[in-house]
């Protein structure tokens, strides 16, 4: 019998953007990158280990503004031209290295890549990712879990207790819409836990979520395993913790696997490196350099030298990687087992976009992982939260701490100089959408409408994401511009509902751009 678990948990991601108002969006293409480089990718492995008749087990957290973006004919119509127009620049890749041996290994291995992500994409998942994912969930080898609405940075909502539970109703509704079974898990947006956030999530049937590591440390009382068995609140859900061991290895570029030498540099993409006249058809329609996903140079080293990528030196050192990481879990589990009365549970949870985006070959790793795992030793085994619920349904019951995985451990990311000014829009914009809710209890026709689109506006708002861009500065003004848009909406729609003067051409607008919860009812809000 194994002595412990392993709790592997990617936590997949993205801002809904779509921009149907302009021929070519920027940031559609992070939705465009995260597919071509971890979700399919990532299927590819799901779905090996499965063919290999490999006994697994992942857990992935689907946003709901992901899963509509993965959903909607617009951006896979959208997302396909893309994936077209840079097979077609392999192919001039692959004429242009032709006398640069070590170039045109690696063009023709991202045009025979290309090719195979788009023949998967149509022929195999029918451009339907999520009913890939959920295909998977029926095997039973991965547990999809909820998210909130529009992944809002709860603790800094919570002034206002109904736009919370607002965010968690809407985010359950959106998984049963998808899913067709109730979640079990619900992945709070940054792991952000504030007491009584666990009352909301009870209260939509949850069982269980995950904290960062201190959320469970300085728990009250502290729990005596650490954050290797859960905690219970006393509203009766399941909390587990973050280890932190499991996770620097992973998630640090400078002390982790994804900064090893020998893997592929993400920062140098031919698209800053070529011709504009001739990158020109691949990048933005305006001229602006974006990334190419070709991609020629290993990390080298901490200068501006780089190698050229080798991707047999990148698998071998993947699967070591994956031989150490094990190792260390091993030894780990081990010594928790000969201080623990029950069996242990390392809870390793990821950014599902590291996976192939920021890490190429974390794939790779992930599949190597999981096969040496499956064969070879018999100390640990791979499980879902929910499989550790079933085996030990009594838990010590504490209250966690106040924190999140953001810098600094709490709310330092999302609240500060830079971005605090929209806070106190936020909580209006709350007292708006409730204040319509409460006066139009039985709406019918173009005022239904309005009001649902209202709340739709309200939630997008909401988003963690625009403070956080805000704060990082990168997309600080793509992030103000969001949140500035979705607002103003808002107040729009309250005037013309308020004065019975809605304009209806205007609302179908804004009803095509931004499509997200067809189903939404104002009355979350009352």
């Amino acid at each position: 019998m194994e002595k412990g678990y392993l709790a592997i948990i990617l936590h997949a991601h993205l801002p809904f953007v779509r921009h149907p108002e302009y021929r070519d969006s920027l940031e559609e293409n992070w939705v465009f990158e995260a597919i071509t480089d971890t979700y399919i990718p990532l299927l590819f492995v799901l779905d090996g280990l499965v063919r290999d008749g490999i006994d697994f087990r992942l857990t992935l957290s689907i946003t709901p503004t992901l899963a509509s973006m993965l959903s909607d004919p617009f951006l896979q119509s959208r997302y396909l031209d893309r994936l077209e127009r840079l097979i077609d620049l392999g192919k001039k890749e692959v004429k242009r290295t032709r006398g640069q041996h070590e170039f045109n290994t690696l063009a023709l291995m991202y045009y025979r890549r290309l090719r195979g992500i788009r023949r998967a994409f149509i022929d195999r998942y029918d451009m339907d990712l999520v009913q890939a994912f959920r295909h998977l969930q029926g095997l039973g080898k991965i547990e999809i879990i909820a998210s909130a609405a529009t992944h809002a940075y709860l603790p800094l909502l919570s002034v206002d207790a109904r736009a919370v539970r607002a965010q968690i109703q809407v985010g359950i509704k959106s998984y049963h819409e998808i899913f067709a079974q109730d979640p079990r898990g619900f992945w709070l947006p940054e792991c952000g836990y504030y007491p009584g956030v666990d009352d909301l999530l009870r209260q939509g049937g949850i069982r269980y979520t995950v904290l960062e590591t201190h959320g469970i440390t300085r728990a009250v009382p502290r729990p005596r395993y650490g954050v290797y068995a859960p905690v219970c609140c006393p509203s009766g859900l399941t909390v587990f913790g973050r280890d932190p061991e499991s996770s620097k290895q992973v998630w640090s570029s400078i002390e982790g696997y994804p900064g090893d030498y020998d893997y592929r540099e993400f920062y140098r993409d031919i698209a800053y490196d070529l011709d504009l006249d001739y990158i020109r058809p691949y990048i933005h329609r305006d001229g602006i350099r974006v990334d190419t996903g070709f991609k020629y140079f290993r990390i080298t080293g901490k200068t501006d030298h780089k190698e050229v990528y080798v991707p047999q030196r990148a698998e071998r050192k993947a699967g070591l990687h994956a031989e150490n990481f094990i190792s260390n879990r091993i030894r780990q589990v081990e010594h928790l087992a000969s201080v623990m009365d029950q069996r242990p549970i390392i809870v390793a949870p990821y950014d599902a976009e590291l996976f192939g985006h920021w890490w190429f070959e974390g794939p790779n790793w992930l599949d190597c992982l999981i096969r040496k795992i499956s064969s070879g030793q018999d100390t640990i085994r791979l499980i879902t939260p929910s499989e550790y619920i079933e085996e030990y349904p009594i838990s010590q019951v504490s209250r966690p701490s106040p924190s999140s995985w953001g810098y600094k451990g709490f709310n330092d990311t999302w609240l500060n100089g830079a971005n605090d000014w929209i806070y106190p829009y936020l909580h209006r914009g709350a007292e708006f959408m409730e204040r319509l809710a409460m006066n139009h209890p039985q709406a019918e026709g173009l005022t239904l409408r309005a009001l649902n689109q209202a709340a739709r506006e309200l939630l997008l708002a909401q988003a963690s994401d625009w403070a956080f861009m805000i704060n990082s500065g990168a997309m600080a003004e793509y992030g103000t511009r969001r949140t500035k848009r979705h607002l103003s909406r808002l107040g729009r729609l309250m005037k013309e509902i308020e004065d019975g003067k809605i304009d209806e051409d205007w609302l179908s607008v804004i009803e095509g751009q931004d499509n997200i919860f067809p189903w939404i009812d104002y009355h979350y809000y009352i």
